[in-house]
């Protein structure tokens, strides 16, 4: 039996992490961290009697803390509490679930531990890719990608030699608005948005694949992920959602992973690497599919990849700036603050009005959060 810490336990991956060892119990949970959802994180609490939780919220952290006082574990808090949570020395592997960039230093303190990572969290490779990579390499531990089109690349490249490459092709669902031109984008709204045709998913990423600035951002990850070229990875659009990327080879071969948008496969995968263990859920019926068809991303009317290339392209603190602002923009969004379109143009302002830093150190890439966000609100409320 190995033991886990999960960052983001009350998220959509971190519950159906969570589910997935219930069901196949060859794992101990030892740590969990949430933040605002407490009365899921001490249900969480209760029933697999981790020796840590971490709130990043300190006045959670007491509520939750006064909760629990019934039993033996200990509640921590803040950016310190999220780090103790991902390096406990009984710690295997770690499942970074968190939402946004307060996962960056978790993870990088686990891998300097020699923890294993299951990686749920697209912004730490986006914008401390440089940074990770080589961590991973010198601690030697695995870093195993839990995304359901990086988990799926990962598999194809399974037995493969990774030199004999030529093109990483991650397909999209299109989202709630394909099809759709600009005109009629202006009138969409939050619940619109929220839609999303065939996955399950939390507000932000549901927001960020109508954009397809999730597709960006996953383009950004396979950079690093698999060294690829940025030239080199291509984004195409499989509606159904049964393909969930492939692998084009030199001899103009092509190995996809396909089955149902279920992601405890990928999230199994990952924990039980190289091994695949039977779970229950969907599975892919043969005699039921009419059709795997694949469409074009239309570029001129969703800007999220070709903003998340330009900023892969210009290096250094650029990703951090595109991947800040958009967090920025879908959270205005999200309060309907501002509408749909505005979260492109908030991205490429803050894109156009940035510096880069070449090679950034983790203090300059939280600041240049910072300063995106500092800049964003000004224009906003001018």
């Amino acid at each position: 039996m190995k033991n886990i810490g999960i960052l983001g336990s009350t998220g959509s991956i971190g519950t159906q992490t969570l589910e997935v060892i219930r069901e196949i119990k060859d794992y101990k949970v030892v740590s969990l961290t949430g933040n605002n959802n407490i009365d899921l994180l001490e249900k969480q609490a209760r029933e697999f009697m981790p020796s840590l939780v971490g709130v990043y919220n300190e006045e959670k952290a007491k509520d939750l803390r006064e909760r629990l006082k019934d039993t033996e574990i200990k509640v921590v808090s803040g950016m310190d509490g999220l780090i103790s949570c991902a390096t406990l020395p009984s710690i295997d592997i770690v499942l970074t679930a968190v939402v946004g960039m307060i996962g960056i230093l978790p993870t990088i303190e686990a891998i300097k531990a020699k923890k294993d990572i299951a990686l749920a969290n697209k912004e730490t490779l986006v914008t401390a890719g440089h940074i990770i990579m080589p961590l991973v390499e010198e601690n030697k531990v695995k870093l195993l990608p839990v995304d359901s089109e990086h988990s799926a690349i990962f598999q194809c490249l399974q037995g493969n030699n990774h030199k004999e490459v030529s093109k990483l092709l991650i397909t999209a669902s299109g989202g709630p608005f394909f099809g759709k031109t600009t005109k009629e984008l202006e009138k969409v709204t939050l619940k619109d948005a929220l839609n999303h045709p065939n996955w399950s998913m939390g507000k932000k990423i549901t927001v960020d694949s109508s954009t397809l600035v999730n597709k960006g951002l996953e383009v950004l990850e396979a950079h690093w992920l698999f060294n690829m070229d940025l030239d080199d990875i291509e984004v195409v659009v499989q509606r159904e959602s049964i393909i969930h990327s492939m692998v084009e080879f030199k001899d103009g071969g092509i190995m996809a992973q396909l089955g149902s948008p279920d992601m405890k496969l990928p999230i199994s995968y990952a924990l039980y690497y190289p091994k695949r263990q039977p779970i229950t859920g969907p599975r892919l019926d043969f005699k039921t599919i009419s059709k795997i068809s694949i469409d074009q991303v239309d570029n001129k009317t969703f800007k999220g990849i070709e903003l998340a290339v330009r900023a892969g392209k210009e290096k250094g603190s650029m990703a951090t700036v595109f991947n800040s602002s958009n967090e920025w923009a879908v959270s205005k969004f999200l309060s309907e603050q501002i509408k749909f379109l505005d979260i492109y143009k908030y991205i490429e302002f803050a894109m156009d009005n940035h510096k880069v830093i070449d090679n950034p150190s983790i203090s300059e890439i939280l600041e240049t959060e910072k300063e995106t966000y500092d800049l964003l609100e000004r224009v906003l409320n001018k």
